[in-house]
């Protein structure tokens, strides 16, 4: 494919990054050029055979994927929530092993992207921001020639889910998130705010299994795991939409209703607030006016339901043939 805006899309693969990969394929006007994966949800390595696996499934084995950090800056990775997505990441689902990663790692992928691509790239990051912050180290004139940064990360109102203060993706790398967000680069933080209010529902999930084809009924089957886990957290047979809603506001299709640019700063220290993104909300009252200096898109709600958006996409997206 070629012709749409590039993306660079840094993930965790886990459950929500696998709905959010394939719905970034659905999008015609958006080009996957690039994926570097980070350990969070699982490991790194981890993450690039599951991206792999199912961008083979999808019919993009083309797209090139590297291997990022294993470890976070200043703290080793451990393990990933197994109990959300499954010992391997996908729900436990065994996909068919297809293609290798790259030599370069994720850093330098995303640097040969921004040469490549300059002044039209676009990155979505979807994990911990480890490999952004490595790559921005290298690289210091690396933001300038990025158009934009999205990530799903962060809470601004809402409280965390690592923490009572911290989101996950920043949460388990809080210096690299500080070094993302401090670096000059445009950036939209969709966060638990608005994505723990758009969700999708079993009965959608069901829809996939009707539609019986290998991709759908695989990726209702590695859904299975992350409904059973958000039942206990919603009360209902539900998932939250975390990593494809930020897909979708990178790539315009779900449009902002509220999402002030203001100044955010990632809490780095050692406290119970280690890992918040503290974003300078003080103008709401006023219907936040313009903060000289701003640069950081903070989205709060957006226009209509995402989930029925989401399984159109899903119930679209066919193999390239």
């Amino acid at each position: 494919m070629s012709g749409g805006i590039p993306v660079y899309f840094d993930c965790d693969t886990g459950i929500d990054d696998t709905l959010a990969l394939f719905y970034l394929l659905s999008r015609p006007n958006h080009d996957l050029v690039g994926v570097g994966c980070v350990s969070g949800n699982v490991d790194a390595a981890q993450a690039a055979r599951n991206t792999l696996d199912l961008l083979a499934l999808a019919g993009r084995p083309d797209v090139p994927v590297a291997v990022g950090e294993h470890d976070f800056l200043t703290a080793p990775y451990t393990q990933g929530p197994a109990h959300i997505h499954g010992v391997n990441g996908v729900g436990d689902v065994t996909l068919a092993t297809s293609g290798e990663p790259v030599e370069q790692d994720a850093a330098d992928l995303l640097i040969a992207l921004s040469h490549q691509y300059e002044g039209a790239l676009e990155v979505i990051a979807v994990g911990p921001l480890t490999n952004l912050a490595v790559a921005v180290a290298r690289d210091p004139e690396l933001a300038s020639r990025v158009a934009r940064v999205t990530i799903m990360g962060g809470a601004a109102l809402a409280p965390g889910n690592l923490s009572p203060a911290a989101e996950a993706n920043i949460g388990h790398d809080p210096e690299a998130a500080a070094a993302v967000f401090d670096a000059g680069w445009p950036v939209t933080m969709v966060g638990l705010d608005v994505t723990m209010h758009h969700r999708m529902t079993d009965a959608e999930r069901q829809q996939l299994v009707a539609a019986g084809t290998p991709l759908q009924t695989t990726l209702a089957e590695i859904l299975d795991t992350y409904f059973g886990f958000y039942d206990g957290i919603l009360g209902v047979r539900e998932c939250t939409l975390h990593d494809p809603l930020a897909v979708a506001v990178a790539t315009g299709d779900a449009v902002p209703s509220l999402a002030p640019v203001v100044k955010v700063k990632v809490e780095t220290g050692s406290g119970p607030a280690r890992g918040a993104t503290v974003a300078d909300l003080r103008g709401m009252y006023r219907g936040h006016p313009p903060v000289e200096g701003a640069r950081h898109t903070v989205v709060l709600t957006i226009d209509r339901p995402f989930g029925p958006d989401m399984l159109e996409a899903l119930l679209a997206l066919k193999p390239a043939s």
